[in-house]
């Protein structure tokens, strides 16, 4: 930056202590309070320019500085005047710095300003943009991602029930390009889906993302080290970008996208304050236009619109999308039972043997179920429709069990025909209660197998008494041969007369 120039009263003192009082450099400049180097440089201007002392009468100061230093006096209109403009809009460029901006003015202009006098002719333009102008984005690094405050409701056409419709703005940093749509809601299936329709409307995928700390993005707010939700995560490293969440309650970390919010609120959400919608489709139709139209409209402080600014500077800097979009996934974090299944959405899936009591991490798709354990895969199995059912792979199960799966409905009812038939149709209604056969066979080893205990006759009796009242489990079969009623004739336990006791009513008390 070039020195301020000194007043009349101490250009006049330095000439007469030099001319008149003969004192040196130094000495001068310890009477004046100023530097031995500026002594020198005003005395050496004054020789060349024919100046000594005492100066000209009625020599003005402006006069004298423009007799000592005649190169800093140039009128400014006789300078070639910068684009300052195009100045700001270049620096946001990559890797382009102010230096290189003057070196271009310089070449097209050898007459024009200095490197220095040019940095401070800018930095005084760019005081006058807005504050949030004056950050310096590069081109096609960062996204600013948020929810507006502002909702819209939606009316259920079936019930009339109202709902608040939930809207999604992300904005380019260079160029402020933005993407503006509703959502049913701030869940993460939400919160992803727009990120994925957002980077398909830009065309290309930033370097960074930064979102406020949604917990449906950010699990753990920290100032240094948040954590991501892993969905989020994991959509993160499809796309190949970092997300570096805003600092809590520092909106300066996200100003961009306030100022987005807050245009999209006037300039949108305010001009569909009047209408209906009673679907979230048929609102986003109504949002495309006004869109559009806003990305078209010019900015007052750069004289160009977003969509020029986008063309220009984000959409040659943004890296291409990857060959598929995302595929939504969830994460769950689980224990495995003691029977080497894990549950998940209340479905059951079965992983290796050795892991039970263990805790691994669950990867769910639309379609598929996969289990993590130490980052490794270890199980997939495809999505069950219905809830409670099981997914069991052979390979999961321990050497004895295996052999279980050798075994078969015909098998089990061989087995229960040794001991009489109604003991195989008990078995054969077990095997069709269930959903998969494999299920049932755990209560058919146990029904089988209390007659070991209790003997083939009392289990068939127990079997015909469990077929009558429609037990078919285990437990319902254990329990009448444990109370002996399978001793009681059927036709007797009907109709028996209750026993005499003060707390039974009796049948007249109900009449």
């Amino acid at each position: 930056m070039p020195r301020k120039g000194l007043s009349m009263r101490k250009i006049e003192e330095v000439l007469r202590l030099k001319y008149e009082a003969h004192l040196s450099h130094r000495a001068i400049a310890k009477s004046c309070g100023i530097s031995a180097s500026t002594v020198s440089e005003y005395v050496a201007a004054a020789k060349a320019n024919g100046l000594s002392w005492p100066l000209p009468a009625g020599l003005t100061s402006e006069a004298l500085n423009a007799r000592l230093f005649p190169q800093r006096h140039i009128k400014p209109d006789r300078i070639p005047q910068p684009d300052w403009t195009s100045v700001h809009k270049e620096l946001r460029r990559k890797s382009v710095t102010l230096s290189l901006v003057w070196a271009e003015y310089r070449q097209n202009n050898p007459d024009g300003y200095s490197y220095s006098q040019f940095c401070v002719r800018y930095r005084a333009w760019a005081k006058r943009l807005k504050p949030h102008m004056r950050f310096k984005y590069v081109a096609g690094e960062k996204v600013f991602v948020d929810y507006a405050g502002h909702t819209i409701p939606i009316i259920d056409e079936e019930t009339g029930e109202i709902s608040q419709a939930q809207i999604f703005v992300g904005t380019l940093g260079a160029s402020n390009y933005t993407f503006v749509e509703a959502q049913a809601s701030q869940s993460l299936p939400n919160w992803i889906g727009g990120h994925i329709r957002m980077f398909a409307f830009f065309g290309g995928v930033p370097e960074v993302v930064v979102p406020d700390n949604l917990k449906a993005g950010v699990t753990k707010p920290n100032r240094y080290e948040p954590d991501l939700n892993p969905t989020y995560h994991e959509f993160a490293k499809h796309y190949n970008v970092a997300v570096v969440p805003a600092r809590v309650r520092k909106p300066q970390d996200k100003a961009k996208v306030e100022t987005a919010v807050q245009i999209a609120e006037r300039w949108i959400l305010a001009r569909l304050r009047d209408q209906k919608f009673f679907s979230i489709a048929e609102l986003n139709a109504a949002i495309a236009p006004l869109s559009a139209e806003l990305n078209q409209r010019k900015m007052q402080h750069v004289d160009m619109s977003r969509c020029e600014l986008f063309e220009s500077l984000d959409r040659p800097a943004l890296r291409p999308l990857p060959n598929d979009p995302y595929e939504y996934a969830e994460w769950k974090r689980v224990k495995v039972h003691i029977d080497y299944h894990i549950q998940f959405d209340k479905r059951f899936y079965s992983v290796p043997y050795k892991l039970a009591g263990k805790r691994v991490d669950v990867r769910a798709t639309e379609n598929v179920i996969e289990v993590y354990h130490t980052h490794k895969r270890i199980a997939s199995h495809k999505r069950l429709a219905r809830k409670g059912r099981y997914a069991t792979s052979r390979d999961h199960m321990p050497p004895q069990h295996q052999a279980v799966t050798d075994w078969s409905p015909d098998r089990f009812l061989s087995w229960a025909s040794d001991i009489g038939d109604k003991t195989q149709q008990l078995i054969a209604a077990v095997l069709e209660q269930r959903l998969h056969p494999q299920q049932a066979y755990r209560s058919c080893l146990g029904i089988l197998g209390l007659a070991k205990k209790y003997g083939k006759e009392r289990l068939e009796a127990a079997s015909q008494r469990a077929l009558n009242a429609k037990l078919y489990t285990y437990r319902g079969v254990r329990n009448i041969l444990d109370n002996q009623l399978d001793k009681v004739p059927l036709e007797s336990s009907v109709g028996t007369p209750q026993p005499s006791h003060a707390n039974i009513r009796g049948e007249s008390y109900y009449q």
